[in-house]
């Protein structure tokens, strides 16, 4: 009987605290980017969709925009929206109501991968150019687009050579200049990871490559709390993770492996100076594995701490990752599915250890040794007193 009264009220516990973390999907779609929203709430892009909802995943409102691409979004500070997908910039009201488009480039095939709002209340936009629209795989250059706060464009300028140069995301240095971090190399045989800084004009100030002959790149970058940039994407088949500091000099790298074909999208530096990175991991071959989502938190200095799959029926990707004001996490991305059944916008939100199941393990475990140890010191006792009855 005791043991059943400490596990009720162990469950009892698990189901007030379940609500923090969910899973979630959202018709079709796919998520590429995420933000916690001030009121606590999420907002998740994907394709041409904008979808919103309260703190525990429940929508709250969905809008879909014509002829466009969602791939990064940001919450604006007038509290509306902004998104970049293609070549174009979205600007929303806070209920996703559209304020007004832009588009730039010119006749090639141009796309932005990722956006910020600077400080000055602008924007920036990162991404790849191409002067041959003919040919989609011919020489790009990484991008940078600035704009005023209606999207009209400022300047914008273009970075590399002859080859692949991809800029996969974007921030604004601390001197109001811009950091962008990709790829440059030639398509998939061989890739280095590419990062310029440059000033507040867009003219370049440095550049460093970083990899050697093998195929790396970085999908993104963060701005660290000591005045340095951390990168997380991916080598080879493992999620890769660099330190540089704020002159591009490296610092260290470290690398991750589960299932043998990993890559990391999405990066944070957490509340308590380490980092989290989220991306997927595949088990098994392209056309029979399985693919899972994979979140790996490491300490200030990249060392592994813990890590978490999330799989379930079909192929699940994850995209975009933030630490919440909880000091948990949150992620989107979609679960892929056979065709013709389209892919599902995904959200999921977990504790601080990323974890996200109805009654964790991990809690239940330990508390029912506990309930189990107290009902056998209890028959102990028991037993005492009956052998004291006897004397």
């Amino acid at each position: 009987m005791l043991l059943s009264v400490l596990i009720s009220f162990t469950l009892v516990d698990l189901v007030g605290a379940s609500s923090e973390m969910w899973s979630k999907t959202y018709g079709s779609g796919v998520g590429h980017s995420l933000v916690e929203t001030s009121d606590g709430g999420f907002a998740i892009v994907g394709d041409n969709r904008l979808v919103k909802t309260d703190a525990d995943g429940n929508m709250e409102w969905n809008r879909t925009y014509e002829a466009f691409s969602a791939h990064s979004l940001v919450e604006a500070s007038d509290g509306g929206y902004a998104i970049v997908g293609g070549n174009g910039l979205v600007k929303t009201d806070a209920y996703g109501n559209l304020e007004w488009s832009q588009t730039y480039g010119g006749s090639g095939y141009d796309y932005f991968n990722s956006l910020i709002e600077t400080s000055d209340g602008k924007y920036a936009m990162g991404g790849s150019f191409n002067q041959n629209y003919e040919d989609p795989f011919d020489d790009r250059d990484f991008w940078l687009v600035k704009t005023d706060s209606y999207g009209n464009m400022e300047w914008n300028q273009t970075y590399g050579g002859s080859g692949y140069d991809y800029a996969n995301s974007l921030v604004e240095a601390s001197d109001g200049g811009y950091l962008l971090a990709g790829s440059t190399g030639f398509w998939f045989f061989v890739s280095k990871v590419w990062v310029i800084k440059t000033d507040e004009q867009g003219n370049m100030e440095w550049n460093q490559t970083y990899g050697g002959k093998e195929y790396a790149v970085a999908n993104s970058v963060v701005k660290t709390s000591d005045g340095g940039y951390a990168l997380a994407g991916r080598l080879l088949g493992d999620f890769l993770l660099i330190k540089i500091g704020g002159s591009g000099n490296m610092e260290w790298n470290q690398t991750y492996s589960k299932l043998g074909g990993e890559e990391a999208y999405s990066l944070v530096e957490t509340s308590d100076g380490g980092y989290a990175l989220a991306g997927h991991t595949r088990k098994g071959q392209l056309n029979t594995g399985v693919t899972e989502g994979w979140l790996v938190k490491t300490d200030a200095s990249g060392n592994e701490l813990w890590s978490q799959t999330y799989g379930g029926t079909g192929h699940r990707y994850i995209q975009s990752l933030v630490e919440t004001s909880d000091g948990a996490f949150a992620m989107a991305g979609y679960i892929s599915h056979p065709y013709p059944d389209p892919a599902e916008l995904w959200l999921i939100k977990t504790d601080k250890y990323g974890n996200i199941p109805e009654f964790p393990s991990w809690t239940i475990i330990p508390s029912v040794l506990i309930a189990t140890v107290a009902l056998l010191l209890f028959k102990k006792r028991l037993s005492k007193r009956k052998s004291g009855n006897h004397l």
